[in-house]
């Protein structure tokens, strides 16, 4: 135990020594915190990370200056606006979505002047960028950039949306919006990733706008035509048409605006690709304040 203590190049090892071989099936983990002279070097945001990975749990959160938080007392009756992403890196897109979604939820009648709590959400999925192995040096280096922008974190291993706002609801009963793409619009309404449910995409559109739930959707220009597409113009196969009407007629599913010539077609992972092939144009295409730490 105490050389896993002193071993901090290696949280596994420290999560599985103060564990000593309890899995979900006997207990869950909400949060863990080390501190004190014997763990000068542990990184807290590494063993809550290793809480998800081992599945001890399925979500960690901390602030922007690294503190882990307590799910519950965070989030207890409050209301919730979230953003999922790899933020590898954040883009100016990023902050932009994020921005208009929080001025139109603070509009909605049943906020009554409260500010949401403002998750930026990442799964384990998002985070293996190495294979099947999650790059702890890559999650800090992303988790830095966030925190510059003053943002709380939340790991998961929820690959499907539907799951998140079920874990956001055993916190709250509030309003939760979700700040979504037209690209991710499109897999939340695609009926292929939900062939383990019995109800299929009712289903998991059920769960996931349980209570007071909106989806608050940003355009994108697709890359082949060239066409601005929004919540209005999204295209949706005919049998799901009558559907996706419902979602938009009882607001469910609110279309954001764009700000006027925005380059909507640039993804993360384009922006990634200029930074690793050293082209400076990248610097134009995230938020300022993130610049330097990139660099």
């Amino acid at each position: 135990l105490h050389a896993a203590f002193y071993d901090h190049e290696c949280p596994e090892a420290l999560i599985g020594s103060l564990m000593d071989g309890l899995t979900r099936d006997r207990m869950e983990v909400d949060m863990i915190k080390l501190a004190g002279p014997a763990f000068e070097g542990v990184d807290n945001r590494l063993m809550s990370l290793q809480l998800v990975e081992q599945r001890l749990t399925h979500a960690v959160l901390f602030s922007p200056n690294g503190e882990v938080l307590e799910p519950a007392e965070l989030l207890y009756h409050a209301p919730v606006l979230l953003e999922r992403g790899s933020f590898r890196p954040v883009t100016k897109v990023t902050q932009e979505m994020l921005t208009r979604a929080l001025k139109r939820m603070r509009g909605e009648s049943d906020m009554r002047g409260r500010e949401p709590v403002v998750l930026m959400e990442m799964t384990l999925r998002n985070l293996q960028s190495l294979g099947e192995k999650v790059a702890h040096a890559d999650f800090l280096e992303r988790v830095d950039v966030l925190r510059v922008l003053g943002r709380t974190v939340m790991v998961t291993n929820y690959s499907r949306f539907h799951n998140v706002t079920t874990y956001l609801r055993r916190y709250t009963p509030e309003r939760i919006g979700l700040v979504v793409g037209i690209p991710t619009l499109a897999q939340i309404l695609d009926e292929k990733h939900y062939g383990d449910l019995e109800g299929g995409v009712l289903e998991a559109l059920g769960r996931l706008l349980a209570g007071p739930v909106t989806l608050y959707v940003y355009p994108w220009r697709h890359t082949a035509t060239g066409e601005i597409v929004t919540a209005e113009n999204f295209a949706v196969p005919a049998k799901r048409a009558h559907l996706y009407a419902y979602l938009r007629e009882n607001l469910f599913v609110e279309s954001i605006e764009a700000p006027a010539d925005p380059d909507l077609s640039v993804m993360p992972h384009d922006v990634l690709a200029l930074i690793q092939a050293h082209d400076p144009a990248w610097e134009g295409l995230v938020p300022p304040e993130v610049v330097g730490v990139i660099k």
